[in-house]
């Protein structure tokens, strides 16, 4: 039992993770992605009104060419969302926000593009454009587009992220060429992958920085240790679980959800390939699961072979990192996410990190906004910027 529940609260830290599957994607006919070349723009129309932001001059649909994040070669299509600030573009273009999503579901039609996005995300969203910042906002590989959803799959959420960039920077639509990549909770370890990955995948994105809120760290799940007693609590977390045992199959039937569900737990499971996130939250309450009656042998062994690429390509980030956590987070709790914070650190980042006294993993998103935006300017005006690593000082920012 000691051994299920240090797994279960490993997965369940590792359910807001970014992690690269280790088997091969089902994509769509090469026929219909031949023209997909990686950053191409495919297509770009009026977003639907009430899919747009309020601070937004004008809103997009986009679809553009990627590399399949999971097989790592092959083109693929992504989907995403373009907005562009009111007015005319400054001289030089306005600066990019590039968005990586939270955890929305691993169904097309919990694509963030195809819905009315959360007030939380709209009110963080909006304030960038507030500032002069362009927003793409990709749905990532297989959410929205053909193919499955390879939910936390850092390299392709990484890939997905950058080719978007490339896309809008290239479709004559007023950007410069100052990039920031901004995510909160699994978007927060999608953009730590996305910086780490960008070096090598796309040398020609000018990355400024990296902003994360809320963001994973599987390697100190274990240390942090779980509370005996909450084995018996419904816990909402056990949503994440089941999309990784959804996508999982999706990806290689040879994953068996079954050997390591409860009957119980296997009707929630049946309906997480197309029920989003809120929804999937409802119905693991609502079924009343605990990590007691939701497992019967050891989720995180049975499922470490797809999950075997866990964590971020590096540590080591060549510009600066905004880590902002709150220190009542229990999605991705604050010890956490500190010592990410130390090991990046450890590993050479440029890291300025903040702790919000009494926040819970979404009240730190906007909550951060006001150090975060300082952040940015310093990052994308290349002005140094003060890591907060021990023994760090004013650290130059990147030109």
């Amino acid at each position: 039992m000691a051994n299920r529940l240090r797994s279960a609260a490993m997965l369940a830290a590792f359910g807001l993770s970014a992690v690269p599957f280790a088997v091969s994607a089902q994509t769509a006919p090469a026929a219909e992605t031949a023209a997909a070349a990686p950053g191409r723009l495919l297509d770009a129309r009026p977003l639907a009104p009430e899919l747009g932001l309020e601070e937004a001059g004008r809103a997009l649909a986009i679809r553009y060419g990627s590399t399949d994040g999971v097989a790592g070669q092959g083109t693929i299509e992504v989907t995403g969302a373009l907005f562009l600030p009111r007015g005319a573009a400054p001289k030089g273009g306005w600066p990019l926000v590039a968005w990586a999503h939270g955890t929305v579901g691993i169904g097309d039609d919990c694509a963030p593009s195809r819905n009315v996005r959360s007030l939380r995300d709209r009110t963080y969203l909006n304030s960038w454009l507030d500032e002069g910042y362009a927003v793409v906002a990709t749905d990532y590989q297989g959410l929205g587009s053909p193919g499955p959803h390879p939910y936390l799959d850092s390299r392709a959420a990484a890939y997905s992220t950058l080719d978007a960039i490339r896309a809008v920077q290239g479709g004559g639509f007023g950007l410069s060429g100052k990039v920031l990549i901004v995510g909160q909770s699994q978007g927060a370890g999608a953009a730590f992958a996305t910086a780490g990955y960008a070096p090598d995948y796309a040398p020609d994105v000018d990355v400024r920085g990296t902003i994360a809120t809320g963001i994973p760290n599987l390697a100190a799940a274990a240390s942090v240790g779980t509370d005996p007693g909450a084995a018996d609590k419904v816990d909402r977390i056990i949503a994440y679980l089941l999309y990784i045992a959804s996508a999982a199959q999706q990806i290689d039937p040879k994953y068996e959800p079954a050997a390591v569900l409860t009957d119980r737990a296997m009707r929630a499971f049946t309906k997480a390939a197309d029920t989003c996130v809120v929804d999937m939250f409802k119905r693991v309450v609502d079924a009343g699961l605990t990590r007691a009656n939701t497992f019967k042998s050891d989720f995180w062994r049975y499922y470490a072979p797809v999950l075997k690429h866990a964590g971020y390509p590096t540590l080591k980030i060549a510009t600066p990192v905004f880590i902002g956590t709150g220190s009542e987070d229990v999605d991705t709790p604050a010890p956490m996410q500190q010592a990410l914070v130390e090991s990046a650190c450890a590993a050479g980042s440029t890291i300025e990190a903040h702790v919000y006294p009494g926040l819970d993993h979404s009240a730190t998103l906007n909550r951060s906004f006001a150090d975060s935006r300082k952040f940015a300017h310093r990052a994308i005006t290349g002005k140094p910027v003060a890591a907060t690593c021990s023994g760090g000082g004013a650290v130059r920012g990147n030109h």
